[in-house]
């Protein structure tokens, strides 16, 4: 009974492929070559089994990667998921900054609005002082225009004062020292 099998030749101008690509998938399948392949004469062939293995060597690598792919997929979505999490939570802190500096900025202005209102309430409180210091600077420029005669007698009265003032401090100093020595007898010298 012969079997119709095909060479690794024949296989690679069906498929297109060079020999070595044949080969590679031949090894890459577990067990293929007892299953699938046997010698004749010096050349090795491929039973129709191996042969259809063969041609649906790609769709089979396809299926397999598939799981794979799949389960990139989930942790793709995975990542993804985590990610409009962590979106969220940030847009919620950008929310709540943004907040606070509107508050900060309406406080600002209320403080600004409040120092100018402080402001101008000084103002015409100095304005209401400026007349009375006026009144008062006036008196004091009267006084400086007093005649030379009077000037000069109030001049006199001054020193008049402190010269008395001198001598009721030397009287009182003379009547101290008076006062000390009376009261040292001679036992106390001992």
């Amino acid at each position: 009974m012969k079997l119709l099998g095909k060479t690794i030749r024949q296989l690679s101008e069906e498929f297109k492929l060079s020999k070595q690509a044949i080969n590679q998938r031949i090894n890459s399948i577990n067990g293929f070559r007892s299953k699938h392949t046997y010698k004749v004469k010096n050349h090795l062939e491929i039973d129709n089994q191996g042969v259809k293995m063969l041609a649906n060597f790609d769709k089979q690598k396809r299926q397999e990667r598939q799981p794979n792919r799949q389960a990139e997929n989930d942790k793709d979505k995975n990542i993804d998921q985590i990610l409009l999490k962590q979106l969220d939570v940030k847009d919620q802190q950008i929310a709540n900054l943004q907040q606070a500096l509107d508050q900060q900025q309406k406080l600002q202005i209320a403080t600004v609005a409040e120092n100018h209102r402080l402001k101008e309430h000084v103002q015409k409180l100095s304005g209401l002082l400026e007349p009375s210091s006026a009144t008062q600077q006036q008196s004091n420029d009267k006084d400086d225009t007093l005649s030379n005669s009077d000037n000069s007698r109030h001049i006199k009265d001054k020193n008049d004062k402190q010269n008395e003032n001198k001598v009721t401090e030397s009287d009182k100093e003379q009547e101290r020292l008076y006062k000390s020595k009376a009261n040292k007898s001679w036992w106390h010298f001992w």
